[in-house]
């Protein structure tokens, strides 16, 4: 499939897609990127936002773009079918293929269905239902909020008490909204987390390196979940006899059996698994998207021209090229969050340390930020920035990337970040 040139349309203005951009701009294929809304480390930023469906198309066709989108919101909202319908390229699931990741049953009833590795669970849509079922109930469980939530819509429980609070919460204070109106249990299984993305055309695949992201706020992986506090990539505890059971037992099945089902899966499959004693792979959760902030670790690894493969993937001819190719280094993430997250914040707030002289291999993806009319660069979200490093081995890039944390700062409230990330915890 021959490519020409092309200007890219990236929706979203998180790290994810700072990151994708960064590395999208380095193909000889992309005349220029454009971000809508972007932040404050992207350029050509347009101001309309992901659920502006009307104003984007209209943008990708003045400009004749190949659009990438990042968030959950506009993708289960329909922005792939949008696009689609008007006859433009556009890289993403429908959003009939997107409800793997926005109805958490709907993906444990395939996996379930078809055989492949998933912890136990049952479905409730009514409040009393679910804390019977929990009351008779003797190991730890795990409580998800079936909609979507920015990442935030598991709980998981070390006792009943806990699990009956986790659906109060849920389903009566609805924290999360109508995403909680229906609610998935889970066992709770113990083990190693890893996540696995693969590209997907409907029908071929290519996969990412392994990748390790931390949910909780707080160090030892204590406090609530987030939409992510750093990664690292590759993931050295999952041996090749597991990645093999990941590909063609979870990964591999799944895409097969959503078209067979009439519902191809073309996109980002993000695949949040848990590795037992033994090894073994078990789905906890599928994203219909790119991870953030997995995508920043991987997109400074990737030496193959990330473009060129979306490109294949959206017209279908993924199986047409070689697998990726990627850096033997091992790179690290760590994102800074504004004081409070994941739960009230202080925006506007002036970020120092930014134009210091870094190291070649470390960059600074933003995720919450603005520019004000002097041009200081300022907070505008709970995850702010994320820094990642490259290096030889896991030790190394953690000592870099720490140097860079501590170099930046900001406000009289100031910035939070996890200290323990690249460390490996049950």
């Amino acid at each position: 499939m021959k490519q020409k040139s092309k200007s890219v349309l990236i929706i979203g203005g998180g790290g994810r897609e700072h990151a994708l951009g960064w590395k999208i701009s380095q193909s000889n294929l992309v005349e220029s990127v454009y971000y809508a809304p972007g932040n404050a480390g992207t350029v050509n930023n347009v101001p309309i936002q992901p659920n502006d469906f009307e104003k984007l198309v209209a943008f990708a066709k003045s400009k004749n773009c190949f659009t990438i989108v990042g968030p959950e919101a506009p993708i289960s909202l329909g922005i792939v079918d949008y696009f689609s319908a008007r006859n433009l390229e556009i890289f993403g699931p429908s959003s009939r293929a997107a409800k793997i990741e926005t109805s958490k049953s709907f993906a444990k009833d395939l996996l379930q269905s078809n055989g492949i590795p998933t912890p136990q669970f049952a479905t409730f849509t009514n409040h009393q239902e679910a804390v019977d079922y929990v009351m008779k109930q003797s190991e730890a469980l795990v409580i998800k909020a079936d909609g979507i939530a920015s990442g935030k819509g598991v709980i998981v429980c070390n006792s009943q008490e806990e699990a009956i609070n986790a659906i109060e919460a849920m389903m009566v204070k609805r924290i999360f909204g109508e995403a909680g109106d229906k609610i998935v249990i889970e066992e709770r299984i113990r083990g190693q987390e890893v996540s696995l993305i693969a590209l997907s055309d409907g029908s071929n695949i290519k996969t990412f390196p392994t990748c390790r992201d931390y949910k909780n706020i707080a160090d030892g992986n204590a406090g609530p979940n987030t939409g992510g506090m750093g990664s690292f990539s590759p993931v050295p505890y999952v041996s090749q006899d597991t990645q093999r059971q990941i590909l063609y037992d979870i990964i591999e099945r799944t895409v097969s059996v959503m078209k067979s089902n009439s519902v191809p899966f073309a996109g980002f499959l993000y695949a949040g698994l848990m590795i037992d004693k033994k090894g073994k792979a078990s789905v906890l959760e599928f994203n219909a998207r790119m991870g953030d902030p997995e995508c920043q670790s991987l997109m400074v690894r990737m030496n193959s021209d990330l473009f060129e493969y979306l490109a294949f993937a959206e017209a279908g001819k993924l199986d047409e090229l070689p697998p990726l190719q990627w850096k033997d280094q091992t790179s690290i993430c760590v994102v800074m969050a504004a004081k409070g997250y994941p739960a009230r914040y202080q925006k506007g707030e002036i970020i120092y340390g930014l134009k210091n002289g870094y190291m070649k291999d470390t960059n600074i993806f933003h995720s919450g930020t603005t520019r004000d009319a002097s041009g200081h660069i300022l907070t505008n979200g709970g995850r702010v920035l994320s820094i990642t490093s490259l290096a030889s081995n896991l030790g190394e890039a953690r000592q870099r990337v720490y140097e860079v944390v501590n170099q930046i700062t900001w406000g009289d409230n100031g910035q939070y970040f996890r200290r323990d990330i690249g460390i490996y915890l049950i």
